[in-house]
């Protein structure tokens, strides 16, 4: 953690992980700009991480998780990923091992571990942010805090009888604590099918779907995704007819660790049981199976309990944002989200993709943080 903290900022970012970097990278620009005499003032900023070690959420994957993408096709803004040295894509130990790079190369001010416990409008459109290491003011807040700390599990009828284990994706390192077990995973997309993959050589894995999965063809990786959401952003602001997007397309990508086991026949995919039994689970037509296990990779929300204080308005589940400028908030001029999702920016949960976002936002952060150019 950097020295004592100045806790008055012009913008104050929440989140240390790939998102709260890319945006630190194009705010310390600014700074250079300033130091350098090519702009104005540029915006004090710092950002906070509830992580105790740099690396986002990519230190807490499985071990076997892989990118979409090549690590050149993978990068942050400022700074190509280095090259990946072994068998298909970079792992999620080689970005963890990235971002903290990023962060010391930029000389980001990232404090950790600091956990946001609220925010509150103050006076002068001002915000007040309660921490369990004090409180901040700021002009302008960013969240940036992504959507591993909230994972998304249903509660089906019979769950609290359920005498075997249930985990999430979040909760999930590798094959070893599960080698032997019966394993129901549950979910299908792209996490569903790269951990029943996994588990498939050591446990007896049934894989569960609410509707059969949908592979996009085998050629299509990450840099083929950014494109295509891109190409249809541009489309959709100049009004014109845009192509299919990727949820048109399919929804597992077949990364060669989920193409191998697809192949030899290992993720054959079942109908979503309806309830628990104690020693397992059943379907509609009462047919029940044993299970040891029960891994539910069925996503995250975005992790902005944080916010309530704030009365946001929310649209579809999630806080109404700028239809200019998907990362900004319909509630105030000064409080911005990025990297959660096609709502507030197309890709902008990707690596590839969080720079664009990530750059329109610092450039209206500056005037809504009270700095002019």
């Amino acid at each position: 953690m950097p020295t004592t903290p100045v806790r008055d900022v012009d913008v104050l970012v929440i989140g240390g992980g790939q998102a709260g970097l890319a945006a630190g990278y194009y705010l310390n620009r600014l700074r250079r700009d300033e130091a350098s005499g090519r702009s104005g003032p540029a915006p004090s900023f710092a950002i906070l991480d509830a992580n105790s070690e740099p690396g986002g959420a990519w230190q807490h994957y499985w071990n076997s998780l892989e990118l979409f993408s090549p690590a050149a096709y993978s990068s942050l803004p400022g700074y190509q990923m280095p090259v990946w040295q072994g068998e298909g894509n970079p792992s999620a130990d080689h970005v963890a091992q990235y971002l903290r790079t990023y962060e010391a190369r930029y000389g980001l001010p990232v404090y950790r571990p600091v956990r946001v416990n609220s925010v509150r409008a103050a006076d002068g459109g001002a915000y007040l942010t309660d921490t369990d290491h004090g409180q901040w003011t700021s002009r302008a807040v960013l969240n940036a805090t992504g959507s591993w700390n909230t994972p998304s599990i249903p509660d089906l009828p019979g769950s609290s009888q359920f005498t075997g284990r249930q985990l999430h994706t979040a909760d999930y390192r590798g094959p070893e604590p599960l080698a032997g077990q019966n394993v129901v995973v549950v979910g299908g997309g792209n996490s569903g099918a790269q951990i029943a993959a996994d588990l498939a050589p050591t446990s007896s894995v049934t894989w569960v779907t609410r509707t059969p999965p949908r592979y996009l063809p085998d050629d299509v990786d990450g840099r083929a995704l950014f494109s295509i959401a891109t190409d249809r952003k541009k489309a959709l602001a100049a009004g014109e007819p845009a192509p299919a997007g990727i949820a048109e397309l399919g929804d597992i990508v077949a990364v060669p660790a989920v193409r191998k086991a697809r192949d030899a026949g290992l993720l054959k995919a079942r109908s979503m049981f309806s309830r628990f039994v104690p020693e397992g689970v059943q379907w509609e037509d009462g047919e029940q199976l044993a299970a040891d296990a029960v891994l539910w990779c069925t996503g995250f929300r975005p992790d902005l309990r944080h916010l309530q204080p704030l009365g946001l308005t929310t649209r579809n589940g999630v806080p109404a944002t700028d239809a200019l400028l998907p990362t900004r908030s319909v509630d105030g001029p000064g409080l911005f989200f990025l990297g959660y999702g096609d709502w507030c920016g197309p890709s902008s949960a990707t690596l590839i993709g969080v720079g664009s976002a990530a750059r329109d936002t610092v450039a209206a952060l500056r005037p809504a943080a009270g700095v002019s150019r």
